[in-house]
């Protein structure tokens, strides 16, 4: 197996700004990306948040906003970001997808560190202190995790959804792997930005199951991945179709072993003295 996992325990934070602070070691900018649909009611509080947030940490960030449809969320980000040069704002009137709205974005980003968060703010912005330790010790993706000792579900998702999951992990897992990973699908995960460019410049499924893709190519090029407890909130909402989003959900579980067959045959071919160490 070419990827480690280390569990990192709930106390982990980090030194406040000045000398040995994580931020000022390797983080001169942080790209936040926000995939956003129908989010014009909770898309200013969780953007407000992020901003307060790293302007207190002293933190250069830029803010690229992924907003595909015509429920209004663009609109508002739009007028949003007219007083704050940091917000940047992509989309089109045809929804095309999250995998595709990330994918798009990271191409933009100039971070050191490049991330994407839930936009209706599922989880404080404040659990980044703990990514940042992550990727200040030599992980390359930090991975948020609500299944882990240490992880605080403050708000539970229905049962017939939780259901779901476990039984949409038994299958992805057997379908893809990634068994050293629990929860594959929380939309808090930040990478280091070389990491990010590389690992989207692969990336091909556009819905939903670009998590599980990403994570995959990670695992196949070696890079070191840290799962991390999260604190998290269930919103009561949901965007996907539950026969119709969960039958296109299958079909891109089952196909990225297929699209990326070649690079897995490149990665069994290469002598193991010319694979990158990512440890």
């Amino acid at each position: 197996m070419r990827i480690r996992l280390i569990l990192l325990r709930s106390w982990l934070s980090f030194p406040g700004a000045g000398e040995g602070d994580p931020f000022l070691q390797i983080m001169k900018l942080v790209s936040l990306i926000v995939p956003a649909f129908n989010e014009v009611a909770s898309i200013g509080p969780t953007l407000g948040e992020a901003l307060d947030y790293f302007e207190r940490r002293g933190t250069a960030l830029e803010v690229i906003i992924a907003a595909d449809g015509t429920d209004g969320t663009r609109e508002a980000c739009r007028l949003m970001a007219e007083s704050r040069r940091e917000v940047q704002v992509i989309g089109q009137a045809e929804r095309r997808g999250k995998g595709r709205g990330i994918r798009e974005a990271v191409g933009m980003a100039s971070g050191d560190v490049i991330g994407f968060i839930d936009a209706d703010n599922k989880t404080p912005i404040t659990e980044f202190d703990k990514f940042a330790q992550c990727l200040n010790e030599g992980c390359d993706v930090a991975v948020g995790s609500r299944t882990l000792n240490g992880s605080r579900i403050e708000r539970q998702q229905p049962t017939y959804r939780r259901l779901g999951s476990r039984i949409f992990g038994l299958f992805m897992h057997t379908c893809v792997g990634l068994n050293q990973i629990a929860d594959t699908q929380c939309g808090f995960k930040f990478f280091r930005g070389d990491v990010a460019r590389e690992l989207f410049r692969l990336q091909q499924i556009d819905g939903y199951m670009f998590d599980v893709e990403i994570l995959y190519l990670a695992d196949q090029l070696g890079y070191r991945v840290v799962e991390v407890p999260i604190r998290w909130r269930d919103d009561g909402d949901s965007r996907l179709e539950l026969v119709s989003g969960n039958l296109r959900n299958l079909r891109e579980i089952v196909s990225i072993r297929w699209r990326h067959r070649m690079l897995v045959r490149a990665m069994d071919n290469e002598p193991a003295a010319q694979q990158p160490s990512r440890f």
